[in-house]
Order: C-alpha cells, then sequence, then structure tokens
C-alpha cells in the first residue's frame, strides 16, 4: 500500500514513528475486504505468534 502522505495515518490515528527524517508506520497488520478495513492489529506482540493470531481471526470471521 502506498501512503506517501500518511493520509491514512492521519485519517485513521495509525501508529508511525521516526527514523532517518523518514515518518514510518509501526508494525501493524490491517484485514481488508472489499476496500473496507475489517480489522486492525497493534500491536504485534509477540511477533512470532502473530501469523496464527490472524489466520485465528481470519477462521473466526470467514464468510461464505
Amino acid at each position: 500500500m502506498s501512503d506517501t502522505g500518511h493520509e491514512l495515518a492521519r485519517i485513521l490515528d495509525l501508529p508511525t514513528f521516526t527514523a532517518g527524517g523518514e515518518r514510518l508506520y509501526k508494525r501493524l497488520t490491517l484485514i481488508v475486504s472489499g476496500g473496507r478495513i475489517e480489522h486492525a492489529f497493534y500491536p504485534i506482540f509477540p511477533p512470532d505468534e502473530h501469523a496464527a493470531q490472524v489466520l485465528d481471526w481470519l477462521s473466526a470471521h470467514a464468510t461464505g
């Protein structure tokens, strides 16, 4: 996703930080469906378990 102007950060109050003079997004995961944000994971902790957390969320919210 490209957001060089950080419009999403401003509109959605997403977490950012500055490093090396650049504003960057903190580690987060957005679940997007049909152009709509369904869920945001933040903070990502513990990082080694995050993929399983996302898969669990997707399984619990599966439609169809």
